[in-house]
């Protein structure tokens, strides 16, 4: 099969050597775009793998407590039928796992302290089939969460600012008063601390609890638990099955999913991404415009050449094509490159901030300071893929200037002082 003559010269001239001075200015020219597409793209895939890094270790430690869908009757009370709820919930296919809850919000007491907190009612059963937090307790905390003796289970980091442990007892402080002839007191329960949970998301270990679901409808007064939280197959389904559950199940109850409970911090992520991702597009695409300069001057250079191969029949088509695939080729290198660098770095980053760090003495996220202390990275499809397109097509557009020019120039006013 015969190769088209214009991708050999298009070709060529990019590999042109520097024979000359002005050929020599052109091809290091060149190899600036290239070199700054390589790393515009690079460093678009790492800070994106990196977001999305920290976007799925927020959201798995978040999982580790907060269920795929929660299911809430529309009144706010106790559920009319839990059983009922739970069989229907059970025959979707998506569904793994289900457990009753009960959720309220009190204040937890030790001496002067007082936290507010959410209580959550569970069934120690059935709750490690939900939320991966209860399954990593010890079988001996979940063995001590006995219905009737009032156990509870505090978030770490609620234990330590209430300067409790396994063995003591704190305060719970009940937000529906006592009527008195001096007014409406609270009341209060004391419960036995059994242990601590460590989800490693700051806002759930610093203001759950959790005791047995039988002491916390005894406690609160409530006719039956409060909710059905369930386990899916697939957590991206959940608004899906959701919505299929909301339709299908029987009476007033109200479906909500995970991606509804964080609502505000995902949409801020997405911004940010889509923020990033333009700002670090526009180095790409300044790298890409490099290529404007660098075929104006070939042109320049080559007016002699084309206005040979105009003579000899080339069409102005065909030498806008020679011009193209010149400026295509150094995006389509530049690209490739930026990709391997910013996948090697992406694959590899928990190799290579450690290195890094100890070549500093430095640490980039000190534990005593941030919850994640490493550097994740999840490089993704939806992601590297149009970054490789809009690299490539910055690249091919800015070609399309200097190839029409090119193919503008008139062989015997180019010939003339030859």
């Amino acid at each position: 099969m015969q190769i088209p003559y214009e991708l050999i010269l298009g070709w060529r001239y990019t590999r042109a050597g520097r024979s000359t001075r002005r050929n020599a200015f052109i091809s290091f020219i060149s190899g600036v775009s290239m070199l700054g597409i390589s790393l515009g793209v690079a460093a678009l895939i790492i800070v994106l793998s990196v977001m999305n890094g920290f976007q799925k270790d927020f959201t798995d430690r978040m999982l580790s407590v907060v269920a795929h869908i929660e299911i809430f009757s529309a009144d706010g009370q106790a559920l009319p039928d839990v059983a009922r709820t739970l069989k229907e919930v059970r025959r979707h296919p998506e569904v793994l796992g289900a457990a009753p809850f009960i959720a309220t919000q009190a204040l937890l007491a030790r001496g002067d302290d007082y936290k507010g907190v959410v209580v959550r009612g569970i069934d120690p059963e059935l709750e490690p089939e939900v939320t991966d937090v209860v399954a990593a307790l010890k079988d001996a905390q979940r063995l001590r969460l006995v219905a009737g003796e009032r156990g509870v289970v505090l978030g770490v980091d609620l234990a330590r600012s209430l300067g409790v442990r396994a063995g003591d007892k704190v305060t719970l402080v009940l937000p529906g008063g006592q009527v008195t002839p001096i007014g409406v007191l609270p009341r209060y329960v004391a419960l036995n601390v059994v242990g601590t949970f460590d989800s490693g998301h700051y806002e759930y270990d610093s203001t759950l609890a959790l005791m047995h679901l039988s002491d916390a409808q005894r406690i609160f007064r409530l006719e039956g638990p409060t909710g059905v939280r369930l386990k899916l197959r697939d957590l991206q389904q959940a608004p899906e099955v959701a919505q299929e559950l909301g339709a299908t199940l029987s009476g007033e109850l109200i479906v909500r999913d995970w991606t509804r409970q964080n609502r505000n911090w995902f949409a801020a992520v997405q911004v940010e991404k889509r923020m990033m991702f333009i700002i670090l597009t526009l180095i790409v695409a300044v790298a890409a415009f490099n290529l404007v300069s660098t075929l104006v001057m070939t042109v320049t250079d080559k007016r002699a050449d084309i206005a040979i191969l105009r003579t000899l029949g080339a069409s102005p088509r065909s030498i806008m094509g020679i011009f193209v695939v010149q400026g295509a080729m150094v995006g389509v290198i530049g690209t490739l490159a930026g990709l391997a660098l910013g996948l090697g770095v992406a694959f590899n980053i928990d190799v290579i901030v450690p290195a890094i760090e100890q070549f500093l003495h430095a640490s980039f996220l000190p534990k005593d300071v941030y919850l994640i202390s490493r550097m994740p990275s999840d490089p993704r499809q939806s992601d590297i893929l149009p970054i490789a397109l809009i690299s490539l097509a910055l690249s091919f557009v800015a070609t399309l200037y200097p190839s029409w020019h090119a193919s503008r120039v008139n062989p015997a006013e180019a010939l003339r002082y030859e």
